[in-house]
């Protein structure tokens, strides 16, 4: 009866002893069931079989997104229940376009988690907040600030939201190789939409010295921490809601799409291609 016992005890994970530490099993790779409950749902939400996609992949909010990856690179595009996506053998990348926000961020993380992917980047956009940022410009974010609720469910709100160091080298290197200039910084993440008219938040934005604002980032780079996802993003200035006449609009929304998305694309594909042939350990320590 002792030898059993024992038997047990050692096969089970072993723990800090520590009372204050309560394992989480709400992860996706501590629960059996809630891996599979999310690899369904993420071809139920895609319209695409887990197995379809690549190991490096890229986020985006917009559909024409996917429509120009395709067209570049793309071999298959599915939508599913909720989201599109575009696989391409050439470049060994998939794109989804997981629509917008904080709560649908953490979702796809979620779902991607079951993939085990080696990078995953959020090609975004984000209204520029400091006065020498212009449309078209593009952000790397070092961190983002957590003024949303979905990230809370994932860590503690001391935990600073940071992007995967190495996937941002990566981009910045591409950055660099093709004389395109980029800034980088701190940008501020909200799920508060119409801000724009909150004299009281915008004031907030200013003593915070925020380079920018969006609704993703801190959300995936705390749900990435959390769920073992290696996660950055490369962010377009899309509007300069604090200036007069800068908050964007159907036509100026247009003429981004136009001028920039291509760009924009470009480096993002060249960023996780590189990740795949060198073939380089992301995530810096295991957990």
């Amino acid at each position: 009866m002792q030898h059993k016992k024992k038997q047990k005890l050692e096969s089970e994970p072993k723990l800090p002893l520590n009372p204050f530490i309560i394992p989480n099993n709400n992860r996706t790779y501590t629960n059996r069931h809630k891996h599979q409950i999310a690899r369904d749902m993420l071809e139920r939400y895609t319209g695409s079989p887990p197995e379809a996609f690549g190991k490096q992949i890229i986020l985006t909010n917009f559909d024409y997104y996917l429509e120009r990856f395709h067209n570049q690179c793309g071999d298959t595009r599915t939508h599913g229940s909720a989201m599109g996506v575009v696989h391409s053998k050439k470049v060994g990348v998939s794109i989804v376009d997981f629509s917008i926000g904080s709560p649908t961020a953490a979702l796809i993380i979620e779902l991607l988690a079951t993939l085990d992917p080696k990078a995953v980047l959020l090609l975004g956009m984000c209204g520029g907040l400091h006065r020498s940022l212009k449309v078209g410009d593009f952000v790397l974010p070092t961190a983002a600030i957590r003024d949303e609720g979905a990230s809370r469910h994932f860590m503690p709100l001391q935990v600073p939201a940071l992007p995967t160091f190495k996937i941002q080298k990566f981009v910045s290197q591409i950055l660099v190789e093709r004389s395109l200039d980029y800034r980088t910084g701190v940008v501020h993440t909200t799920d508060y939409r119409f801000w724009e008219f909150d004299q009281k938040f915008k004031a907030q934005l200013y003593e915070e010295r925020a380079l920018a604002i969006e609704m993703e980032s801190a959300t995936l780079f705390i749900a990435g921490f959390a769920s073992k996802v290696p996660i950055g993003a490369l962010l377009l200035v899309s509007d300069l809601p604090l200036q007069r006449g800068g908050i964007k609009t159907k036509k100026s929304a247009k003429a981004v799409f136009r001028e920039f998305t291509d760009l924009h694309l470009e480096v993002g594909i060249k960023s996780m291609s590189e990740i795949a042939e060198r073939g380089e350990h992301i995530r810096h320590y295991k957990w």
